[in-house]
């Protein structure tokens, strides 16, 4: 076989993305960057979004915000979600999921409703379909085309090890995957465009994946630096961000992997409050961690640079005070 010349140019049809062959190994080609902005602009960009939440009198938020993630500032209003906290979020370049969730405090009621929002838009949730669950406290993942949700709480003492599916272009009720290792509630979750990573939970350090365009059961990956419940987690295409969590005291570790290759987790940096119930998002080079409980609530947004280590530095703060289990978004993660 003949040496490959550097600046060869392939398609990887795993990926259906085009990669440059360096000299050493293949580079994926970033297909688009969104552009830069500020807090205030209303043009999506890298835009990040969060939905629900618990707030802190114990009654669930309808809330949606939005910040532009290549910026810094206080999030705006985007609109209202069905009233609920703890649902699992997702998303395409284009369009938001929120599934799942507890709709009611008491007596609790759990949900499988999935909406969808235009991410470059701003307006109120949609219905899209139904979860083959209901359940809270559960994490998804997403490539540009599929939303993967996996574990969760189906009761106070009750929790499950589902994986199922939807199209996120495609309105519909979600479809059996496979399963997750374990019975799991309170995880994370993040993605390349291949795999989808979910870490921690049930104050555990399993990092567990599955490919996302195939269907079949969770394979183990590694373990987290620490075990812990409710962590964020965001992503660029090559590196996972796990971040806070419960052990149940609270933390600021925040850990790293390299998603295409399984192993354990490295420390990246620390967090500026130690917390729990974290929103997150990312950009293709910018993770955002925001919300949470020390045990008092927090609206406080942090950010990082996902390719370097360090500890997180203020971005902003959310419209209001309040936490959630994985419930934030964006239009420009590492499963795009």
């Amino acid at each position: 076989m003949s040496e490959i010349p550097r600046g060869a140019i392939r398609f990887n049809t795993d990926s259906n993305k085009p990669e440059l062959w360096d000299g050493y190994c293949w580079k994926e080609f970033q297909l688009s960057t969104p552009n830069l902005g500020r807090s205030t602009d209303r043009q999506p960009g890298a835009r990040g979004v969060f939905g629900g939440g618990h707030n802190p009198d114990g009654s669930k938020s309808d809330v949606i915000d939005y910040i532009n993630i290549t910026s810094t500032g206080d999030a705006l209003d985007f609109g209202d979600i069905s009233t609920r906290s703890s649902a699992a979020a997702c998303s395409s370049s284009t369009r938001g999921l929120f599934g799942g969730g507890i709709s009611n405090p008491s007596p609790l009621t759990f949900s499988n409703i999935i909406e969808f929002i235009t991410i470059a838009s701003t307006g109120n949730g949609q219905d899209f379909g139904d979860l083959t669950e209901k359940r809270d406290i559960f994490a998804a993942c997403s490539s540009s085309t599929r939303g993967v949700f996996g574990g969760g709480r189906i009761s106070p003492s009750s929790k499950v090890d589902v994986i199922d599916y939807v199209t996120i272009a495609s309105a519909g009720n979600a479809v059996d995957f496979g399963n997750l290792i374990a019975i799991l509630e309170g995880h994370s979750a993040c993605s390349s465009s291949i795999r989808g990573v979910w870490g921690g939970g049930n104050t555990v350090n399993t990092i567990q994946y599955v490919t996302i365009a195939s269907t079949g059961d969770a394979l183990d990956f590694g373990d987290l630096t620490v075990a812990r419940e409710a962590p964020g987690a965001c992503s660029s295409s090559t590196r996972g961000v796990f971040a806070g969590g419960d052990t149940p005291t609270k933390l600021n570790t925040i850990d790293f992997i390299t998603i295409s290759t399984l192993g354990n987790a490295t420390n990246f940096g620390d967090l500026t409050a130690a917390r729990a119930f974290i929103f997150s998002c990312s950009s293709s080079t910018r993770g955002v961690f925001a919300g949470g409980y020390t045990p008092t609530f927090l609206n406080t947004a942090d950010y990082i640079t996902i390719l370097s280590t360090g500890d997180a530095v203020d971005f902003g703060d959310l419209t209001d005070n309040r936490l959630s289990n994985c419930s934030g978004l964006s239009n420009a993660h590492g499963g795009l």
